[in-house]
């Protein structure tokens, strides 16, 4: 059985581009960020839930926490994972997400997963549930595993890709694949494309760099 294709990029690509790809590609979904978070200070995404629903888009939102390496910052810690929890719900709540909606906290760096970043992933979890929203966790298939041994419940937005240098990707029919193909079985969304040069002849100027995915319905972030 396929998935259901979607995309995300770091910065909202314009309406006139969504609808371009809503009318013209099996695209079913979007990643949604939201900002300002820890590690993604673009707001550009905010504003633009309502508009995205009204179109048929499925929309999946992603908070960019603190990382252990790299970009970003790196605050990891359980009261930091708290803080940034309720700010994930505040920036919902005034995006109006319903309540129930799944919000995926996003850790772009790879293993191990060992305290503190599984103490900072506890209280984030913790404090969105108490927001009345469902958690998620974005993260590499190399330790999608202990997230769930860590929280069964939460849905894994798994990340596998074959490069991460900018490549072209031809063509409106996206990628279709089961998340299963991850690598990790109980993976919710499968993030199979990274920096992905869309070649969309007649379509309007989008975001240069899009990342691709796959998920087990077309709204991975409705309740």
């Amino acid at each position: 059985m396929p998935g259901f294709p979607g995309f995300d990029c770091s910065e909202f690509p314009g309406t006139a581009e969504m609808t371009w790809l809503k009318a013209n590609t099996n695209l079913a979904w979007c990643g949604y960020y939201l900002g300002p978070a820890p590690s993604h200070s673009s707001t550009s995404w905010m504003g633009q839930r309502a508009a995205l629903k009204a179109a048929g888009w499925g929309v999946a939102p992603l908070y960019v926490g603190q990382q252990i390496n790299g970009p970003g910052r790196h605050n990891v810690s359980g009261p930091q994972g708290s803080t940034d929890g309720l700010e994930t719900v505040r920036l919902l709540q005034a995006d109006g997400f319903d309540p129930g909606t799944c919000v995926y906290l996003d850790l772009e760096d790879g293993p191990p997963f060992v305290a503190p970043r599984t103490d900072y992933v506890m209280g984030w979890i913790a404090a969105v549930r108490a927001g009345r929203f469902q958690a998620g966790v974005y993260c590499s298939h190399g330790f999608a595993v202990n997230v769930h041994a860590l929280d069964s419940v939460a849905r894994i937005w798994a990340y596998k890709v074959d490069t991460t240098d900018r490549h072209p990707f031809p063509g409106v029919n996206f990628p279709d694949l089961h998340p299963t193909g991850s690598g990790y079985p109980g993976a919710f969304i499968w993030q199979l494309g990274q920096n992905c040069q869309l070649n969309l002849p007649g379509a309007p100027l989008l975001s240069p760099l899009v990342d691709l995915d796959s998920a087990l319905t077309p709204d991975p972030g409705a309740g």
